[in-house]
């Protein structure tokens, strides 16, 4: 009973999470989406004709009703989020630029008697650069494949490891693509021609449903390594994203996609490990369950996952959130390798530079601590169909042990 009762009250601490990050995403979509539409209103088109001022509000109203229909009904949900979407990306937010740097230069005529003749101009230019960016990103960029290489040295190596090659996928969302198979095929072959000794896969595969899986299974189901693909759960895999609410029905959807990753073939790992023998040496691929804060699940047990493991092992610990890391593997342990996702670099970057990292110190690459280290991919996909900078990338680590 008192294992069923934590169980219900951390569903509900996680339904609650969620209510209240719903409605802060409300307020601030709602912001993005209103405040230039007024400032425009009254700054630019207060002297314009009513065909004027309805084109300003048009986009809005179309994405507010986009998403209350989301929000308040069970209809297909992919249409309505991919035009609430496009629409914030392509309209509000260069719109919000507009008003951002045309505020800017009004207080620049305080000192600068000059920004008054140069503030559309320079305010038009930012916003069609936005612009061009949004479109790039949500065309070319979310389809960008890169592969990322990166060595990573152990000195506690075993030596029948030392260039043992695996692949990280992360993030597929594979809901956002709706049921066009190309990009995922595209990642797939690519994986394929790496001839990696071992796949792991570190969560995120749905979006808030098993089914969303079905359209892909001949194509990730050939995903293939000598040693196989091993996953685990993320955030998104436990179905607590979708709009039912009833236990039972998130219950039937993670076992669901449990048995639809089984029956891929891959080896899901939940708060489990396997040892991966070359010879008489073996290194252990520790997978634990989801570790995060409210809102998102808090499902792992390290202690559970690595429970019979000699001390000497050489452990790959895979976990969805980067933030485990600090949370208790850098603290508690001396794993040498954690391989993380969930961050996507928030699908945005220009260099080292993305919203992400005032939220996640470690969102995206190598970090190194104490001598553990930790990668981070920043994902193939995502839960909107946009990357700039951050571009669908597939890792391949290269074990090596140093000298």
């Amino acid at each position: 009973m008192g294992i069923l009762f934590s169980q219900i009250f951390g569903i509900s601490r996680i339904f609650a999470a969620q209510f209240l990050a719903m409605r802060l995403f409300a307020v601030i979509f709602f912001s993005i989406l209103l405040l230039p539409d007024i400032y425009v209103r009254f700054v630019f088109l207060r002297k314009k004709k009513w065909p004027w001022r309805l084109l300003n509000w048009l986009p809005s109203v179309v994405a507010i009703l986009c998403a209350l229909i989301f929000w308040g009904t069970n209809i297909p949900a992919l249409p309505l989020s991919k035009a609430f979407f496009y629409i914030l990306i392509c309209i509000a937010l260069p719109k919000l630029v507009f008003m951002m740097v045309s505020i800017l230069f009004r207080i620049f005529r305080i000192f600068w008697k000059g920004a008054k003749k140069v503030e559309v101009p320079v305010s038009l230019v930012c916003t069609f650069a936005a612009l061009i960016v949004m479109i790039y990103g949500c065309t070319v960029g979310q389809k960008k494949l890169v592969v990322k290489e990166q060595t990573l040295y152990f000195s506690n190596l075993p030596e029948e490891f030392d260039g043992y090659r695996i692949i990280q996928l992360s993030d597929f969302h594979i809901g956002t693509y709706g049921n066009d198979t190309a990009f995922v095929a595209q990642v797939v072959n690519e994986v394929r021609a790496q001839k990696p000794d071992l796949i792991v896969y570190t969560g995120d595969l749905v979006n808030s449903d098993a089914d969303e899986v079905d359209p892909f299974v001949p194509v990730l189901s050939s995903l293939s390594a000598s040693d196989g693909v091993l996953s685990i759960f993320g955030n998104h895999d436990y179905c607590y994203y979708s709009h039912h609410h009833q236990m039972e029905v998130i219950r039937r959807n993670q076992e669901a996609l449990k048995e639809k990753e089984r029956n891929l073939g891959w080896q899901l790992l939940l708060n489990e490990h396997r040892v991966i023998w070359r010879d008489s040496a073996g290194i252990a691929v520790v997978g634990v369950e989801n570790v995060g804060r409210p809102p998102f699940p808090d499902e792992g047990d390290l202690a559970v996952a690595t429970e019979g493991l000699p001390d000497s092992t050489f452990i790959i610990l895979l976990s969805h959130d980067p933030s485990h890391w600090r949370m208790e593997v850098l603290p508690d342990t001396d794993i040498p390798l954690m391989l993380s996702g969930h961050t996507h670099a928030m699908q945005f970057r220009i260099g080292r530079i993305t919203p992400v990292m005032f939220r996640y110190p470690e969102w995206g690459g190598l970090y190194e601590e104490n001598g553990q280290q930790l990668f981070v991919s920043t994902g193939v996909g995502g839960g909107i169909p946009f990357r700039f900078g951050a571009w669908p990338e597939i890792c391949v680590l290269t074990l090596r042990r140093a000298n």
